[in-house]
């Protein structure tokens, strides 16, 4: 399936339906198709050609969903980039993939043109109005179709750039068909309906808004886009998740903890929600459990999976026991993969055994820009995992992030799921300070409310779980865990700041 045919397909049978809902106002199906013709009309007179790539340096709005589709009808690729990062560092990033047109804001093109960028850029309508909005009133000319374009499934549609394990920007190359294997699957295990009301809390340079934008658009159902100054708005979510009537939300677990915890989430009614999915991050077993048993009418779903694969494995939640402190799984293969758990010695784990998570398949991405590509559409994820008794994997850790304190392998993982079964805990992460024999273990937790727990408290309650060595030495609060543009936990941020901790208390004991 090619990707804009999804679009042009429901606007040919719904045309007045909703597709897209966001802070720049909305658009029909009908709408939504003719302004990406409109607007690859006018890529085209930038030069933009079948194979070439173009930037989309946006806010999330509707503008910016038309601009992806009006990319991809020309047979060329969208890169979204991050409208938070500096321009700095998305002058580098638009260096590495070269892009034949840029769509953005004239000030953040005026910006880039500081650090030697000179892109062809889309800034708005040839009569001088902005081009990412449909004004009302104004009908765009259903006779101007962009050009006839022959689009292969293994062509590149989008890149999405990470930082990866090394914190250099990477960009995860993905084809149509890639894209669909997991659009399609989702839409299947969504049970994805016309009446459908989708939010879409990531940004649009994260791999979980591609559910998101393209499920709906499936079925004819509407996608409702979270604006960026809502995105951590614990109030603002739940308002947004209740006035826009939302049946499928998608998020990292860490938006629906602040929804909980400062939002009056589990003081709520949500009467049109009907499945929940959180993926990105390890959901603590305690506010999941909490949420779980709030809301028993709504499905809850775990998706697995790196940028590189989109999504690799998935789990519906069912009963979570009083006495669990693990996460719950992360499930078996997803989108028509195959995965496979390979142990150090590179034998495939069996059931209780651990090892590095595989990905063969349909969903893999054909590599990352300006890199050899993929061989025989598999990836090593760098993850550990745990083979269950009954096919299922439990998620262990990063493979990079298993360390070594006193010559004992630590998992940070399990500190943490142990940290955040302690009531007085809300949220926790650890991380490593120092090497060889001055290395030891510093906490960061949020206490729950009402309570602030001493690092005697938390190392009594490690201590009934843990081995010795994996036992915190450290522990600091905070308000809530400092995280990245995707919301995933920052621990680069957080080791940094152990490590200045670290380095300030030596020159207040030194001599």
């Amino acid at each position: 399936m090619i990707l804009h045919q999804l679009v042009r397909d429901s606007a040919r049978r719904t045309p007045d339906a909703v597709a897209v809902v966001g802070p720049d106002g909305e658009a029909t199906y009908a709408q939504l198709d003719v302004w990406a013709d409109e607007l690859a009309l006018e890529l085209t007179g930038l030069g933009v050609r079948a194979g070439d790539r173009v930037g989309i340096w946006l806010d999330k709005s509707v503008g910016a969903v038309a601009a992806m589709q009006a990319v991809l009808r020309l047979g060329a690729a969208y890169v979204p980039l991050d409208p938070q990062a500096p321009p700095r560092r998305i002058a580098k990033l638009v260096a590495d993939f070269t892009p034949a047109a840029l769509l953005t804001l004239p000030e953040r093109r005026s910006a880039l043109s500081e650090f030697g960028t000179d892109t062809p850029t889309l800034s708005a309508w040839p009569d001088g109005t902005d081009w990412q909005r449909l004004p009302a009133g104004r009908t765009l000319a259903a006779d101007r179709r962009a050009p006839e374009v022959t689009v292969g499934e293994e062509d590149l549609a989008f890149i999405l750039y990470t930082s990866g394990s090394t914190g250099e920007p990477k960009g995860v190359c993905h084809s149509h068909s890639s894209a669909w294997a997991f659009i399609s699957w989702a839409a299947e295990m969504q049970q994805a309906q016309p009446g459908d009301r989708y939010s879409n809390h990531a940004p649009f340079h994260f791999d979980l808004s591609v559910n998101d934008i393209y499920v709906p658009f499936t079925v004819g159902a509407s996608v409702h886009i979270v604006p960026q100054q809502t995105s951590y708005s614990p109030k603002g979510l739940v308002e947004f998740l209740l006035e826009h009537e939302i049946t499928v939300w998608y998020s990292v677990p860490a938006a629906l903890m602040l929804m909980m915890r400062h939002g009056d989430l589990l003081a709520s009614e949500v009467p049109s929600l009907r499945i929940l999915i959180f993926a990105g991050e390890v959901f603590p077993i305690g506010p999941l459990r909490e949420l779980h048993a709030h809301l028993p009418h709504v499905r809850f779903v775990n998706l697995y999976g790196p940028a590189e694969t989109i999504i690799s494995t998935g789990y519906t939640v069912d009963a979570i026991a009083a006495d669990r402190i693990l996460p719950v799984p992360i499930g078996t293969a997803a989108c028509g993969n195959t995965v496979t758990v390979i142990r150090p010695d590179s034998s495939p784990a069996q059931p209780g055994e651990e090892g590095e998570l595989v990905v063969t398949g349909p969903s893999v991405m054909l590599g990352y820009w300006g890199r050899p590509p993929v061989v025989d559409r598999s990836y090593p994820t760098g993850d550990i995992v745990l083979v269950l008794q009954d096919g299922n994997l439990q998620f262990v850790g990063r493979r990079d992030a298993m360390v070594k304190v006193r010559g004992n392998r630590i998992e940070l993982s399990e500190i943490e799921a142990v940290l955040q079964s302690h009531d007085g805990v809300a949220d926790a992460a650890a991380v490593v300070v120092g090497t060889g024999i001055d290395a030891h273990i510093v906490a960061y937790v949020v206490p729950a409310p009402g309570h602030d727990p001493s690092l005697i408290d938390l190392k009594r309650h490690s201590a009934q779980q843990l081995p010795k060595h994996s036992i915190i030495d450290t522990v600091h609060r905070l308000a809530s865990l400092p995280r990245n543009t995707n919301g995933k936990v920052d621990r680069r941020l957080l080791t940094a700041r152990a490590t200045e901790h670290e380095q300030a208390a030596a020159l207040v004991d030194a001599p």
